[in-house]
C-alpha cells in the first residue's frame, strides 16, 4: 500500500464513529477542485508511510477507535487494498473506504469479501460531463456498475457530489440524481475554495445556502434522501 498520510484521529469522515484516516498515494483523476493535491499530484509527493506504523498505532488504539476510513487519492488503485483491509477487519475495526468508483472490479471483490463496513463514492455529476470535470478518460459504463454495486450491496453508504456553481447546474443535479434512485443517502457538498489542485479554482464557488434549499427540495421529489454537508 502506498500511504502518503495517516490522521489518527477524526470524529465526522466515519458518520457516527471515532476513526482514523489512511490515505493512499495516486488517482487517476484530475478533479481541479480536488483538495488532496499531495495526494493526486506526482510532482507533490511526499515520504510513503511504512505500513507497520499504521499498524503498530492500530494496535494501540484497540477499544478507544471504532474504525477507519481509508480515503486518497483513489483507495481502489492500491492492488493490496483488499490484503490491507482484511488485516484491519481482523483487528477488529471498521471499515470504510471513499473511492471515485472508476474500479468496480476491486469494489466487487471488497464487497464480496465483507472487507468494508461503509461505502462513499464521490459522483462527480451526470455521465456526459465526467470526463470535463475529472479531466480523465473516464469509463462512464464502469461509474454505472459501481453505483450498482454499491447501492444492492446491503452494506452502509452514500453517494457526494462536489458542487462548483460553474460546472453543475440544477439540471445536472437532477440527472445525477436520477441515477441514485437505488441510493440510501446522496450528500450535496457546496465547494470550499481553501485548497485545491488546480490553483485558478481557488475563485470558484457553490450556490448559495438557500439555493441548495431549493435544489435539495427538488431532489427529494425523486424520493431520495438528501443532505448538504
Amino acid at each position: 500500500m502506498r500511504i502518503g498520510g495517516f490522521q489518527k484521529i477524526s470524529l465526522i469522515d466515519y458518520p457516527g464513529r471515532i476513526s482514523a484516516i489512511v490515505f493512499t498515494q495516486g488517482c487517476n483523476f484530475r478533479c481541479p477542485y480536488c483538495h488532496n493535491p499531495e495526494l493526486v499530484d506526482p510532482a507533490q509527493y511526499g515520504p510513503i508511510l511504512p505500513e507497520a506504523e499504521v499498524f503498530s498505532f492500530l494496535e494501540r488504539r484497540r477499544g478507544k477507535l471504532e474504525a477507519v476510513t481509508v480515503t486518497g487519492g483513489e483507495p481502489t488503485l492500491q492492488t493490496d487494498l483488499e490484503r490491507f483491509l482484511r488485516q484491519i477487519k481482523k483487528m477488529g475495526y471498521l471499515v470504510k473506504v471513499d473511492t471515485n468508483g472508476s474500479k468496480p472490479t476491486m469494489l466487487e471483490r471488497l464487497i464480496r469479501g465483507r472487507w468494508v463496513d461503509y461505502l462513499a463514492m464521490d459522483v462527480k455529476g451526470p455521465l456526459h460531463k465526467y470526463g470535463q470535470i475529472a479531466k480523465a478518460d473516464v469509463e462512464t459504463a464502469k461509474i454505472l456498475r459501481s453505483i450498482e454495486l454499491i447501492a444492492s450491496s446491503g452494506i452502509e453508504h452514500e453517494f457526494r457530489t462536489t458542487v462548483v456553481r460553474s460546472q453543475l447546474d440544477k439540471e445536472d443535479l437532477i440527472a445525477t440524481a436520477r441515477m441514485l434512485k437505488k441510493a440510501q443517502l446522496y450528500v450535496l457538498q457546496p465547494f470550499m475554495p481553501k485548497k485545491t489542485l488546480d490553483n485558478q479554482f481557488l475563485s470558484e464557488s457553490s450556490y448559495s445556502t438557500e439555493e441548495f434549499a431549493a435544489i435539495k427540495k427538488i431532489l427529494e421529489s425523486k424520493r431520495l434522501r438528501i443532505i448538504i454537508r
